[in-house]
Formats: structure tokens, C-alpha cells, sequence
């Protein structure tokens, strides 16, 4: 389905250029965003290295252990039927924790980690299991005690107090992470009913 949309989106685009006499601007464009997702490629490419050794180091010192044990009383409510001990609930409590401190490129490559182990344990490959939708809205509502990216993004465009959104970060995040994941459970909850039905 996603092709069909990009296909679309791409002759609109061409073709609204041609009528509107801007196919330079369209060309100009299509080679600054081709350059754009090289260095993304790159820069993500740098980061899942540097973060996925990382992990490797963490778990293997202990410190992914830790933090699960740390974060397996919240873990437990939303992923009940997980092992609190396993590889999957370390990888998950990693990502929470770069979430935690505001590091977004930190917790994508362990959000990757953690999706991976997650289909690994996911009896149906083609779909997606419960688990790993709740993990999606988790990760992407992330609650932020420390707002560390959108800190230094407006440190560097001159904020004087970069870190004053800190409360309105806290209320934000958590309301969104609440939202989230009540509605991921409730619509979980219904399609199971729905199943069970037919």
C-alpha cells in the first residue's frame, strides 16, 4: 500500500511541477534530497553501530540486567505475559531508558534490538503480535524525564534556558504515553474479542 501512496505522491508532484512552470525547482529538489538521505543513511548508519556495541557491552557487564530488574515493575503491566529476566524485556528496558534520558538517536537502534528479539518470540511472522504494538506506541510516545535532544536543538538556536520546557515535556510525554497505550490495549482487546467470536 505504501508504494501506491509514494507512486502517487511522486506523479502529483511531477505533474503539478510541469503545470506550475516549476521543474527546476523540482530538480533542484530531487538532488538536495537525494544528498539528505545519503548523510542520513550514513549518520544512522554510525549511530546503530555505535549504540548496538554499546548494548553488547551493557549486557554483557551486567547493567542491562539492572535496569530491567529497575523497570520490570511498569514492564510487568504492560507486557504481562513477558519474562522479566529474557533478552527481550533488557532490550525493551534499554530503549526505555535512552527514551527516559531524551536521547531519540540512542533508543532507535535499541528499539530495533528490541523489535527484533520481540518477532523472534512472535508465533504468527506475518502480523504483528500485541506485544510488539504496544511496544511501537510505547517507544514512539515516549515519556522524557530529561528532554535532552529538544534541549540541544534550542540551545543551538538560542534559547537562553534551554531546559524550561522540562515540565511541560513531563506532562506531554506521560499524557501521550497514557493515551497511547490505553487505546493500543483497548483496540488489542477488541480484536481479540472479535477473533474469539468468529
Amino acid at each position: 500500500m505504501i508504494n501506491y501512496i509514494w507512486s502517487a505522491m511522486i506523479i502529483f508532484s511531477v505533474i503539478t511541477a510541469f503545470f506550475t512552470g516549476s521543474t527546476d525547482a523540482l530538480t533542484s529538489a530531487i538532488i538536495s534530497s537525494a544528498s539528505d538521505a545519503v548523510s542520513l543513511c550514513i549518520r544512522l548508519g554510525g549511530t546503530i553501530c555505535l549504540w548496538g556495541g554499546l548494548m553488547e557491552i551493557a549486557e554483557k557487564s551486567g547493567l542491562t540486567g539492572a535496569v530491567c530488574r529497575l523497570l520490570s515493575p511498569f514492564l510487568k503491566i504492560i507486557f504481562p505475559k513477558m519474562n522479566m529476566k529474557g533478552a527481550t524485556a533488557k532490550a525493551i528496558s534499554m530503549n526505555v531508558t535512552a527514551n527516559l534520558l531524551g536521547l531519540g538517536n540512542a533508543a532507535t537502534p535499541l528499539g530495533l534490538e528490541a523489535m527484533k528479539r520481540l518477532q523472534s518470540e512472535n508465533s504468527s511472522k506475518d502480523k504483528a503480535s500485541s506485544d510488539m504494538i504496544k511496544f511501537v506506541v510505547m517507544n514512539s510516545a515516549a515519556f522524557h524525564l530529561i528532554p535532552t535532544t529538544v534541549a540541544a536543538m534550542r540551545q543551538d538556536y538560542g534559547s537562553k534556558n534551554p531546559f524550561d520546557i522540562m515540565p511541560a515535556s513531563w506532562v506531554s510525554s506521560a499524557f501521550a504515553l497514557v493515551v497511547g497505550l490505553t487505546a493500543a490495549t483497548v483496540i488489542i482487546r477488541i480484536s481479540e474479542v472479535i477473533k474469539w467470536k468468529k
